[in-house]
């Protein structure tokens, strides 16, 4: 699984596809799933500098806006532990799916107005 999230996040820099289905279909519980997500979402952000880096096409404007964009991502992490401990697992479950479906449908709408 981890070889074909890899080829797809090389292909479209999108890190979600097929890990958090994946993560999800093995019945973790919220807050593994949570950290599970962050751990892949770690490992492929790294990867994607490391091979930006290697490319020359991460320039220092580029290290500067990531570490920028750093303070909004904090914040979003910390509201969404806040929000996850006043759902319930099942409601938790639920919220995420929609996101997730959500998300898809987004990614769909802007891939198909690039072509």
């Amino acid at each position: 699984m981890g070889l074909v999230t890899g080829l797809i996040t090389n292909a479209t820099g999108v890190f979600m596809l097929p890990a958090v289905p994946y993560l999800q279909a093995l019945g973790l519980q919220r807050d593994e799933l949570v950290q599970a997500m962050g751990i892949s979402f770690t490992v492929s952000t790294l990867a994607l500098a490391l091979g930006l880096a290697a490319n020359g096409a991460y320039t220092g404007a580029g290290v500067a806006s990531s570490v920028a964009m750093l303070v909004p991502a904090l914040a979003g992490m910390t509201l969404g532990q806040w929000l996850r401990g006043l759902l319930s697992p099942a409601l938790f479950r639920k919220v995420f799916l929609i996101s997730v479906a959500v998300l898809g449908a987004h990614m769909t709408a802007h891939a198909l107005q690039l072509y």
